[in-house]
């Protein structure tokens, strides 16, 4: 019973926007940054190297060097704080988890980039919409020809 009140009031706290991201994946996070009264928008762009948890607390890992120095950041998925997340790029990657990522530099600390991947087919249209096009007729779809090549 109490599960169940506790997994409603989650479900109205979760985004609906959150893009599809993978393990290996470059993201670009754009988080609002609050000091004193002043509210900024700060920008992290990283590897994701973790994901973990599910529902509201879902967590993931971003890995980035800056300046010669590796550093971490750990996001809530759903925190009120992110207000966008971008996929700058797809990473081909063969583990659930890239901790070896934290010990290197330059072009040891490269994912593979993934290229061709599948997307996924659009919904399908509603049948109105179908019904309204197969009525017109070919007079009001195409302008009238008249003999001598000129439309009107």
């Amino acid at each position: 019973m109490n599960s169940m009140i506790i997994e409603e009031l989650e479900k109205e706290q979760l985004k609906e926007a959150v893009p599809e991201f993978d393990i290996g994946d470059t993201l670009r996070i754009s988080t609002r940054i609050i000091e004193g009264e002043k509210e900024r928008v700060q920008v992290v762009q990283g590897t994701v190297i973790a994901r973990k948890g599910s529902g509201l607390s879902e967590t993931f890992s971003i890995h980035r060097i800056s300046y010669g120095e590796g550093m971490e950041r750990v996001f809530y998925l759903h925190s009120p704080r992110i207000s966008n997340i971008e996929v700058v790029k797809r990473g081909d990657v063969r583990r659930a988890k890239l901790y070896y990522l934290r010990g290197t530099s330059g072009k040891a600390a490269k994912v593979k980039e993934k290229i061709g991947r599948r997307v996924k087919k659009k919904p399908p249209v509603a049948k109105e919409t179908l019904k309204s096009e197969s009525e017109m007729s070919v007079t009001e779809s195409a302008p009238e020809v008249i003999e001598n090549g000129a439309s009107s």
